[in-house]
């Protein structure tokens, strides 16, 4: 099966945004603080409910949103909610992911910190806002794929690898990698320690522009060194 080019995902995101409509719930799912439901789409863009389920399923054939099934404690069936594809950041008018990497380096740079401590800081932020509960590996790998990184996950016993398929800060990364990667370290880091029963034990970096680093983590493990 022939990969996609990049070309070819800008085309075929390019055809789903055409109709009117979809572009209007792309947006609103886009500048939305979390993630939408179906019913919150189908009041504002006034169409019945399976209309919108369509448009929803184009955008996310496209790659433009992502589906995802809520997490709940109280009775009742999960609703799907969607939220902006983390690879369409900074396309179509949305906001780029290189703002939150600027946020985070002007951080460093202005607390005179380590960019792995300002990772760390920042993924007990993330760890805190990750809704319900569960196994603290899937909401580990929920919240690196939001960012982008397009994580694969194998497990040995108590060692959980993540095979990162791609660098959503590539042209940063490829210039300054000892930085960027140790921020990424340190949130992985910040995300094990909030999320519990977690220690991270490594981070090996490979060509950004080839992706493939590997992050490694272990079950039973306490909070990591500083």
């Amino acid at each position: 099966m022939q990969t996609a080019t990049p070309e070819d995902e800008l085309q075929r995101e390019a055809r789903a945004l055409g109709d009117p409509t979809r572009h209007r719930l792309f947006r609103y799912i886009a500048d939305a603080p979390g993630p939408v439901g179906v019913a919150e789409l189908t009041e504002f863009a006034g169409l019945n409910h399976n209309a919108v389920r369509q448009h929803l399923a184009v955008l996310r054939q496209a790659g433009l949103v992502l589906e995802e099934t809520e997490s709940r404690s109280r009775p009742g069936r999960p609703r799907l909610l969607y939220r902006l594809h983390p690879e369409a950041s900074g396309r179509w008018g949305t906001d780029s992911p290189y703002a939150w990497l600027a946020r985070l380096l002007s951080e460093a740079i202005r607390h005179q910190q380590s960019p792995r401590l300002v990772g760390r800081r920042e993924g007990r932020r993330a760890a805190a806002r990750l809704a319900g509960s569960g196994d603290p590996v899937d909401l580990l790998e929920t919240e690196i794929t939001h960012r982008g990184f397009r994580p694969s996950r194998s497990e040995k016993g108590p060692r959980v690898d993540f095979l990162l398929g791609r660098c959503p800060f590539a042209d940063v990364a490829e210039a300054d990698p000892a930085t960027v990667c140790q921020l990424h370290l340190g949130l992985a880091e910040g995300l094990a320690e909030a999320l519990g029963d977690l220690e991270v034990e490594r981070l090996v970096p490979k060509n950004p522009r080839r992706a493939g680093c590997r992050l490694s983590v272990r079950r039973g493990g306490g909070t990591t060194a500083s």
